[in-house]
């Protein structure tokens, strides 16, 4: 019974501490058109995690929560959780996306 019971917790354990991309191995697909712009792209990822590497060479990761004509607006920035920013589009020079898990 005492087995039971701990074989139990020990699978429900698990299945709540295993990484969701883990159990949901898909690859999103990048696609980008003929037309696409920095801006275009980012608006395509709204509530979705991306890096963005500035001008300067630095790299921010974060959650797109608005893209404007000119800015950026990332969330829950990678390294600091309790911070936001807002990116110039034209100070972005790369956006990289995760498209694919182990």
């Amino acid at each position: 019974m005492i087995l039971r019971l701990a074989l139990a917790l020990l699978i429900a354990f698990s299945a709540l501490h295993v990484p969701s991309g883990v159990l949901h191995a898909q690859t999103e697909k990048l696609e980008v058109a003929d037309a696409d712009t920095v801006k275009t792209v980012l608006e395509r990822h709204a509530g979705k995690r991306v890096s963005v590497v500035l001008s300067t060479g630095q790299e921010l990761s974060g959650t797109v929560s608005k893209v404007t004509r000119d800015a950026l607006h990332l969330t829950e920035l990678a390294g600091r959780e309790f911070f936001d920013a807002v990116v110039p589009l034209d100070k972005i020079s790369a956006v990289v996306i995760r498209v694919r898990s182990r």
